[in-house]
């Protein structure tokens, strides 16, 4: 008869100690970012002085037991990093080319955070998609790291095969696709997507194929813009080849290069190209292109949105 009242006293006191536990959890979290916020480097400090802080032993030796909470901290921070950055460019930015904006700063945050939390997957796609366009052996290295740390995360595998890929190291690639596709769960195209590599890496339905995968497989609205615009950039690729072979043919027969689209607006319809009301043709984006070099060549409006690079 005494047995259920002790229990029950019991089972209160655990009940009592575990609230206070998380209070205190939650206490010493909020005390942890708000001290690594007070600790952060002034802005008049050195692009390298800042890199100390960020990839030497002041993340861990503060994260205590609070990786997890720390590794959110410092994505945070790299996110906000960027975003300040393109804000105050005063040009237009995109994803895939960050470039021009001396982010010097964002393989050390991203470092710091795959290392507080190895798991963490979203900071490795980024610097795989992000990164190379800023210091590509910092992005394979970065990608590599999250091989090593999820070796059965097969999205990593096509990330660092398309670093390769860009690099035009098509052997490399290729391999690091077939790696892939020998996961659990990876889809059947990693291997078709290895076989294209090594037969025709640099071809425009090989980057056609990797974009379109891309865009299907990311939920990121950024990285599904980024696709659409290659795509967009692939198919101008190919239309500008074959205005420049009607360019070509018209020259070879009058000895002189078109003075108007209109005059060789016949050759374009035949070819399927898309064409305005003036017998112009449309880029992807629906921009007219422009007659360049007098005539004799093909170029992208400045009004259009297919990126040049």
């Amino acid at each position: 008869m005494t047995g259920k009242p002790i229990h029950g006293h019991s089972g209160g006191k655990q009940m009592i100690t575990l609230t206070i536990v998380i209070l205190v959890g939650m206490l010493c979290a909020v005390l942890l970012v708000r001290g690594i916020d007070a600790r952060r480097p002034p802005e008049s400090l050195s692009s390298e002085e800042e890199r100390l802080y960020l990839t030497g032993k002041t993340a861990r030796r503060m994260s205590l037991a609070f990786n997890g909470l720390v590794a959110d901290w410092y994505w945070m921070r790299s996110l906000q990093y960027v975003g300040r950055k393109i804000i105050n460019s005063p040009d237009r930015v995109e994803l895939d080319n960050l470039s021009q904006l001396n982010l010097k700063l964002l393989a050390p945050l991203l470092d710091a955070t795959t290392t507080l939390d190895p798991e963490f997957l979203e900071p490795y796609e980024y610097a795989a998609l992000v990164l190379p366009a800023v210091d590509v052996h910092e992005a394979i290295r970065i990608t590599r790291k999250g091989v090593d740390a999820n070796p059965t995360a097969w999205r990593l595998y096509q990330h660092l095969g398309y670093i390769y890929w860009q690099q035009r190291d098509f052997k490399t690639a290729s391999e690091t696709y077939a790696q892939g596709a020998r996961l659990l769960g990876a889809p059947v195209w990693m291997q078709a997507m290895s076989a294209q590599m090594a037969a025709q890496g640099g071809s425009n339905s090989t980057a056609a194929e990797i974009y379109q995968r891309m865009y299907q497989e990311s939920d990121d609205p950024q990285v599904k813009d980024m696709a659409i615009r290659r795509l967009s950039q692939i198919r101008f690729f190919v239309e500008r080849d074959v205005i420049r072979s009607i360019l070509r043919d018209f020259s070879a027969r009058t000895k002189r290069c078109p003075a108007s689209w209109q005059e060789i607006s016949t050759a374009l319809g035949i070819e399927h190209l898309r064409l305005d009301a003036a017998r112009v043709p449309l880029d992807p984006t629906n921009v007219p292109y422009v007659l360049v070099k007098e005539g004799c060549d093909v170029d992208l409006d400045p009004r259009s949105g297919i990126p040049r690079l």
